[in-house]
């Protein structure tokens, strides 16, 4: 991680960073959307969904299973890709946990 100094922050901050990060472009949220629907696919039908190229949704997916909230088998010369349960659950608490730490007092910020 280098120069964004992520050692610096606790290990619950460095999680909700990484699944922000996941999260932050549309087409990965509309592939996990997908993924959710269908509950399983190959890469193909992704391509058929999104108006993107084959190569531009392989690094989408790339980037959503380097955060963990997918995982993909190889199915001979295709990959299947979910959901991956276990990881999408740490993201909903510690994403949650985040969201409902702000409690507003007023309406007024500044």
């Amino acid at each position: 991680m280098g120069l964004t100094k992520a050692e610096e922050f606790t290990v619950n901050d460095n999680r909700v960073s990484k699944y922000a990060n996941a999260l932050s472009h549309p087409a990965r949220v509309a592939i996990l959307k997908f993924l959710i629907q269908k509950k399983s696919c190959i890469c193909g039908d992704i391509v058929n969904k999104l108006p993107l190229s084959q190569s531009t949704v392989s690094q989408h997916l790339k980037e959503l299973k380097a955060a963990g909230l997918i995982k993909g088998e190889i199915e001979g010369k295709k990959v299947c890709y979910c959901i991956d349960q276990k990881e999408w659950k740490l993201a909903e608490k510690y994403l949650a946990e985040l969201f409902s730490s702000y409690h507003s007092v007023t309406d007024e910020c500044c």
